[in-house]
């Protein structure tokens, strides 16, 4: 086996299938398609040749039927939790999954109702549900690392599922939020249809007994049995630190990250990046970016390009954000997270909830800033109504601290409020912010074109589940498997399903000894 490169305008795709023809006799693997666009935009494609009968097609995991088999309760049916649960599928246990929200189609009612009306349903919104929170944001692939496990694994189920079969090969893969609820539908359809069990509005409350013989039980009374729990709640599902905590369970604050969205004009982000040779037909150009400022990791963060803003509260009077794109990314403002980088140590106080609280008092202050402009004497008439508003602020005003007079078009549909971001968010970000925004190597980025909007928070848990580095249990209940962004043990959908697929592996080990 060889590798090679072969390099091609980004204007025209080559003829892969007619170069591939003349190998002489080689097999030609495609293993990685990436856009080099440091000089004249070029597609590059990295093959793997080789000789007839070497090359060994990477294989599906094989489910079985576990409808008789042993249990394991898998609470979450986000990444981690579907990735643990196919595994156990080919381990030959039954998963039962417990899921809060609903599932993967009857949740976009409640996130519809979350954008036009800015009604929360606590249980049923972008971060709970089917699919969890990656459901419904771009669905972007970032783990390339072999490090924490066999990416293969995972993309190739995602392809068998529904996926493109480009996320094999790109450098940078997505699926698309128009594609990712049939990819969720079809994960279920395959562990329902080999003896796993699903059950929706079923909120985790409580969880008792031991090693051997749990049982679960949920807020409208339901429970389950079984000898091991894998949990993957995700990482904004506070009340199940809550209630670790009741129960004497061990819990650390853990640094997460915090800041803002940023929408461009998408063909602000083309001409930057494509050094102004972008054409209709060429991918929409994404960007990232880290600096350091004073201490800390200021730094891009789920870049959205041809996408939306989506209101991602979990909690009435709070005003949180993401990001989201279709599998084509066609739309017309490219939208990504900035944030700063925030450690136990940058919070005052004590105890494993600090982070958290601190969390969430800032995403109520972005919800009450705009209640009093809302309720203000002088309001203008024009000031949107719906209760998910967002404060927001234009990049070039927001770094020499004055109100943006005039808000520019943007893709959050419940509207924005003009408001002094550079006060309501806290100094140790707003600082930070504003001294990396002029000096991004991204031509044309700092601009007054570019609008910021509070607040970009739910990067990852700030809180972490401790557990054994061995065996993967809760360090305070064996039997126990925490896992995914929830536990603090990942972050996005990659990573998240090979950590639910070790924690799957590592339960399966312990109930065979």
């Amino acid at each position: 086996m060889f590798e090679f490169e072969i390099c091609v305008p980004l204007s025209r795709e080559p003829r892969l299938k007619e170069i591939e023809a003349k190998a002489a006799g080689m097999q030609w693997v495609l293993k990685k398609r990436s856009i080099d666009a440091r000089k004249e935009p070029v597609w590059r494609y990295r093959y793997e040749a080789y000789a007839p009968g070497e090359y060994v097609e990477p294989q599906l995991p094989e489910y079985k039927n576990v409808a008789d088999a042993q249990p394991v309760i898998v609470v979450g049916a986000g990444p981690a939790g579907m990735f643990a649960a196919l595994k156990l599928l080919s381990l030959g246990l039954k998963p039962i999954i417990l899921e809060r929200g609903k599932n993967v189609h009857e949740r976009k009612l409640d996130m519809a109702k979350l954008s036009r009306e800015g009604i929360v349903n606590p249980e049923s919104n972008y971060c709970f549900g089917e699919g969890g929170a990656g459901a419904f944001s771009d669905g972007k692939l970032y783990t390339r690392s072999s490090k924490r496990g066999d990416i293969s694994e995972v993309l190739l189920q995602l392809v068998e599922f529904g996926a493109s079969k480009a996320i094999l090969t790109d450098a940078h893969p997505h699926i698309g939020s128009d594609k990712l609820p049939t990819v969720v539908e079809n994960i279920r359809n395959c562990i329902t249809g080999h003896g796993g069990e699903y059950h929706f509005a079923a909120k985790v409350v409580d969880i008792k007994g031991s090693k051997g013989d749990f049982e679960v039980i949920c807020e409208d009374g339901r429970s389950w049995k079984a000898g091991s729990i894998i949990l993957a709640t995700g990482h904004s599902a506070r009340d199940i630190y809550e209630m670790l905590d009741r129960k004497g369970g061990s819990l650390e604050a853990k640094g997460f990250a915090l800041g803002v969205r940023v929408e461009h004009p998408q063909e602000k982000i083309n001409w930057a990046q494509y050094h102004g040779t972008w054409k209709p037909g060429m991918p929409a150009a994404e960007y990232s970016f880290v600096e350091q400022q004073d201490g800390r990791g200021v730094f891009s963060f789920c870049m959205c390009p041809g996408g939306i803003l989506v209101p991602s509260s979990t909690e009435p009077g709070t005003v949180v954000l993401n990001g989201m794109s279709n599998s084509a990314r066609s739309g017309k403002f490219a939208n990504a997270g900035v944030v700063v980088q925030i450690e136990p140590e940058d919070v005052p106080g004590d105890g494993p909830f600090k982070l958290l609280d601190w969390q969430r008092a800032v995403e109520r202050s972005m919800f009450d800033w705009c209640a009093s402009a809302r309720d203000a004497k002088d309001a203008p008439k024009d000031l949107p109504t719906n209760l998910m508003a967002a404060p927001a602020q234009r990049m070039e005003d927001f770094c020499l601290g004055r109100l943006s007079k005039k808000m520019p078009e943007t893709s959050y549909f419940p509207g924005v409020i003009s408001a002094p971001l550079h006060e309501i968010l806290p100094p140790i970000v707003a600082d930070r912010l504003r001294k990396v925004f002029p000096r991004v190597k991204i031509r044309n980025y700092y601009t007054n074109a570019a609008l910021l909007l509070g607040v970009e928070s739910r990067t990852s848990s700030p809180i972490r589940i401790p557990r054994d580095d061995i065996s993967l249990e809760y360090v305070s209940l064996q039997g126990i498997y925490p896992c995914g962004e929830g536990a603090g043990y990942s972050g996005g959908i990659v990573s998240s399903a090979i950590d639910g697929i070790r924690c799957a592996e590592a339960a399966s080990q312990a109930m065979n000894k």
